[in-house]
């Protein structure tokens, strides 16, 4: 499940990023109020957390821009705004959740839980991710291909994840440490290869149709496999 986090202020969004990251999601940070409704405008979140007070686009107008376009993902609103007044305005907009801030960790990781069950509940299209004959369940964070459970870690189902959104793209190393790991590493590190290689030889195993290409001196592209006809 992928969250997108539009909070400016660094120390917040950071220790968000990375207690998220660590209970199993994958987290992108925005600081700027502009840049955030664009990239929730990608589509690509199951879940925004946001800010209120933020530069150049504060997240109540980000909520009426979105849900005024159809936006359907959940809203968790963060603020330092304690009123009942700011509460219900927060809600009455388009809002799933309102946290005053300072918030306990855990109380924003079970309310992270609860709008990402109740959303899935509500969309049961959106638990799953389809690639030709694999498919991956978004939510029990399980995949198989023809039928055939593969077992994966959880980076591994990551990057799998990751390869099948971008499908026929090649991605370099760089873009997949930022989207599967959340930090900035060493591009000379040989963290990716390893783990494109765990991948390869979990889900190419026993199947003719290799689906991760390397691409000589950049990174790696995803080749949808077809399914099998009978």
């Amino acid at each position: 499940m992928k969250i997108l986090v539009i909070e400016d202020d660094a120390k917040i969004a950071n220790s968000i990023a990375m207690g998220l990251g660590e209970a199993g999601f994958q987290v992108d940070l925005v600081e700027d109020g502009g840049e955030g409704i664009e990239r929730a405008r990608a589509g690509i979140h199951d879940l925004i957390i946001l800010d209120v007070m933020l530069p150049n686009k504060n997240g109540f107008q980000i909520m009426t821009e979105l849900r005024a376009e159809g936006f359907k993902p959940p809203f968790l609103i963060l603020s330092a705004k304690r009123s009942l007044q700011d509460r219900v305005r927060g809600l009455q907009l388009g809002g799933d959740d309102y946290m005053v801030k300072p918030f306990a960790f855990a109380e924003l990781v079970a309310r992270v839980q609860a709008l990402v069950r109740r959303a899935s509940v509500a969309k049961p299209d959106a638990l799953q991710l389809a690639a030709g004959e694999i498919t991956l369940d978004l939510l029990g964070r399980s995949v198989s291909r023809a039928g055939k459970a593969i077992e994966l870690q959880l980076k591994e189902f990551f990057l799998l994840e990751y390869f099948v959104r971008n499908s026929g793209c090649v991605l370099t190393k760089t873009q997949i440490l930022k989207k599967v790991w959340n930090y900035d590493f060493d591009p000379q590190t040989n963290v990716v290869d390893v783990l494109v290689c765990r991948l390869r030889n979990k889900i190419d195993k026993d199947f003719s149709h290799k689906t991760i290409e390397t691409v000589r001196g950049i990174g790696y592209v995803f080749k949808e496999p077809q399914p099998r006809q009978p």
